[in-house]
């Protein structure tokens, strides 16, 4: 761990400047826009430790897979997240000398994100080398009004000397990636241009021809009074700039107002997007700095009415919630179904930017609570879009007749990912997908989801685990053989019974699916049916047999599910008497010696117990959780949230509270210490699940809400909002009572703690619990 930002509701700071620290701050203080994105790398040159990042939604490069040994089926490259030529650089000389806080002497360095109106602010005093000391503030803010305009307030005072300051705003597309496989630079440039006041550079991707225009204009202030200014203009390849230098006499503060705008060939045309580009600066240019952020300070207002969750009394706790929140909204806006959310959204470089099933599993559950059903519909729709490709790489590891394997990691539908053990075999990927599905549809009553789009996925799908088992007769059962679960510390292993669990789920909830297109829309159901060449009879007869003989590994003398054949054969050493040295066991162990290990990097069984906890009595999620977490290191951002939610369930609200600390601050704290490489945005959902469903005891059967809170001794209330069906809950909790106003749609009926409540329109309801 390393706790080094200051505890605040609203805020991430930073007080002091620890060059060692600097790398985990800018990916910790990111902005984003659903647009684009952007570390938080400093305006002015920095010769330290840095990974620039500016990122455009949607458009990477498919660098070529870099393995040793070839293998059939194997993607063709790995999908990179690319960094976007940079918009923000702000070079500055005090009497010629470069300002560079890896060289000057610092003090007095806050930096601060401001969650709550979206801006990023940073202020120090910078001691050169012969003495002159300088004053320095900057405000920053990717516009949520204008997603494609990003604006500066860069000031600097004189302090202690009369000279010269001199500023270099500039557009730079020389970048590269961090990750790249072959160290090749992504970018080819197409224009540069630059004249008084502004700048543009139009670059496209070298393969995929992405194209990405950013320009920028800009004024300098004396004291609040407007400069003229005779800049010096460079334009260079991949380069334009403008030098500036002013006269200042001590005590003087010159302010810089930069406005820039990124465009993409996703939204533009080829040939006119530098036209685009330049009236989109312009707008921005005229709108003023002040304008932009009042706008966008309001829209987060907004944001925060729909989304945002109170704790009261432990400010860590609120922070963390806070910090989370914020990431996810900034990160993804649901506007546009050609975009998903990466790992690590618009903060790093880790993970090729790409979707995962992390959005269908964690993401899913946070949207379709904050946001309108259209954002949530729209990550379904993405993964409908990819269908055939999904049909495509099943094929490749030689599947038929439709069967869909859903990519582990994908920009355009297609496998990118290229490890063997998780390409082939990380399989239950497909599960996620289904079961994002059934969710939406059980929360938005939107079944008409179904026979639109959500049913041809599914049969795709169903199709795949028909195909992926075999009939053994040692067993006389269907087993699920060669698989890698949730576990990833766990490869190439038999009958995970989570695998195998979410399989069996998945084609029973296909039947019913059928079942309902079926009823409701006969012919959309016989188009279906034709398309897919389905034979009804025989298919479902297949996907029934296995439903009623697949191999589910239980250890017969306890009850609990085990996470594969012969877990049990190994060491049973539990996490708590690893020495603490060694953790996180994948930086410090062989890879041979983590697999032949008991422990757990991640929820696997609980994964299945989380999902489909209607099934199990608490006797039994109980004496699997408490098995499974004794075992499992949550060196994966993902496993902390589930382990939370099912303490929760089993009345354990100690444990469920550490574990809510472990997922909500896991960045803050940097718990795994790789903070450096971006933040873990898909895991953040999570942290809202451990709250709303794990303390607030939130679910849906049959129909309706439920609500089964708990508290931590550590808070004096906590609430959140829920939409569901067309309303909108705001539920508050307490030591004694709980409170819930319908303050969007009609009568509601709910069960709270045990009864079935009714709850008018705009009203509320107010009881009392122990």
């Amino acid at each position: 761990m390393n706790e080094y930002l200051k505890h605040d509701e609203w805020c991430m700071i930073e007080e002091g400047f620890t060059p060692e620290n600097h790398r985990s701050s800018e990916s910790i203080f990111s902005l984003g826009n659903g647009n684009m994105g952007q570390r938080a790398m400093f305006e002015e040159h920095y010769s330290g430790k840095t990974l620039q990042g500016t990122y455009v939604a949607g458009v990477y490069y498919p660098d070529k897979t870099r393995v040793g040994w070839w293998k059939n089926g194997y993607p063709e490259y790995f999908a990179k997240v690319l960094n976007a030529p940079n918009w923000i650089g702000i070079d500055v000389k005090i009497n010629g000398e470069m300002l560079d806080l890896a060289k000057c002497k610092v003090s007095e360095f806050v930096r601060t994100l401001n969650m709550q109106e979206g801006v990023l602010i940073r202020s120090f005093v910078a001691e050169m080398s012969n003495g002159n000391q300088i004053q320095v503030n900057a405000k920053r803010f990717l516009s949520i009004v204008t997603s494609e305009v990003g604006a500066i307030r860069y000031s600097v005072a004189a302090l202690n000397f009369d000279g010269q300051i001199s500023f270099n705003p500039y557009l730079d597309a020389d970048v590269a990636n961090e990750d790249s496989n072959y160290d090749e630079k992504f970018w080819d440039v197409l224009i540069c241009k630059s004249s008084n006041g502004e700048g543009f550079i139009t670059a496209k991707t070298k393969k995929l021809d992405f194209h990405v225009c950013i320009g920028m204009k800009y004024d300098v202030y004396k004291d609040g009074q407007k400069l003229e200014m005779l800049p010096s203009i460079k334009e260079e390849t991949k380069y334009v700039s403008n030098t500036v230098e002013f006269d200042v006499k001590q005590g003087e503060e010159l302010s810089l107002y930069k406005y820039a705008g990124v465009l993409s060939s996703l939204n533009h045309d080829k040939n006119e997007i530098l036209e685009d580009a330049q009236k989109v600066v312009a707008e921005a240019y005229e709108k003023g700095y002040e304008s932009l952020l009042e706008e966008h300070v309001a829209a987060w207002a907004s944001k925060w009415a729909n989304s945002d969750i109170t704790i009261e009394g432990d400010v860590a706790a609120q922070q963390a919630i806070r910090f989370n929140i914020f990431q996810l909204n900034q990160t993804y806006t649901g506007e546009d179904e050609r975009l998903n959310i990466g790992p690590k959204g618009f903060t790093g470089e880790k993970y090729g930017g790409s979707t995962y099933w992390d959005t269908e599993a964690y993401c899913v559950p946070f949207y379709l609570s904050t946001s309108k059903p259209e954002v949530t519909r729209n990550l379904l729709i993405y993964r409908h879009k990819h269908l055939q490709k999904a049909i495509e790489n099943a094929e490749k590891l030689g599947f038929t007749n439709g069967a869909a394997l859903y990519p582990m990691v994908t920009m355009n539908g297609e496998e990118c990912h290229n490890e063997w053990e998780i390409t082939f075999e990380e399989i239950h990927r497909n599960g996620a997908i289904a079961f994002a599905i059934y969710n939406y549809i059980r929360h938005t009553d939107d079944k008409d989801y179904l026979a639109e789009f959500g049913l041809d996925v599914l049969i795709g799908i169903s199709r795949f685990w028909s195909q992926r088992v075999n009939y053994s007769e040692a067993k006389k059962k269907y087993v699920m053989l060669g698989v890698t679960g949730p576990n990833e510390y766990e490869n190439n292993i038999n009958n995970n019974w989570y695998t195998s669990t979410i399989a069996n789920w998945c084609m029973k909830y296909t039947q019913e699916a059928m079942a309902h297109v079926k009823e409701t829309n006969s012919s959309r159901f016989n188009e279906i049916m034709n398309n897919l060449k389905f034979d009804f009879d025989a298919e479902t007869a297949k996907w029934n047999d296995i439903i009623d003989n697949m191999y589910y590994p239980v250890d017969e003398e306890t009850g609990v599910f085990l996470q594969q054949d012969g877990y049990l054969d190994k060491e049973q050493i539990l996490a708590a008497d690893l020495d603490p040295k060694v953790r996180p066991i994948n930086q410090h162990w062989s890879w041979d010696r983590i697999l032949r290990s008991c422990f757990i990097k991640q929820a696997d069984v609980l994964q299945g117990v989380y999902l489909f906890e209607d099934q199990f009595d608490e006797e039994t999620i109980k004496k699997n959780y408490d098995f499974y977490e004794s075992r499992t290191l949550h060196e994966s951002s993902l496993s902390p949230c589930i382990h939370s939610i099912l303490a929760a369930k089993i009345g354990d609200i100690e444990g469920a509270y550490d574990l809510y600390l472990r997922t909500s601050r896991l960045d803050i704290d940097d718990y795994n210490m790789e903070v450096h490489e971006g933040l873990h945005i898909t895991s953040m959902a999570g942290t809202w699940m451990s709250i709303v469903e794990g303390f607030g005891g939130m679910r849906v059967q049959n129909g309706q809400l439920i609500f089964k809170p708990l508290i931590p001794k550590e808070w004096k209330s906590y609430s959140f909002k829920v939409r569901f069906r067309g309303n909108l809950l705001n539920v508050r909790v307490s030591a004694d009572e709980v409170g819930v106003i319908n303050e969007e749609g009609d009568d509601i009926s709910l069960f709270l703690i045990d009864d079935e409540y009714v709850i008018k329109k705009d009203s509320s309801l107010v009881i009392e619990h122990s």
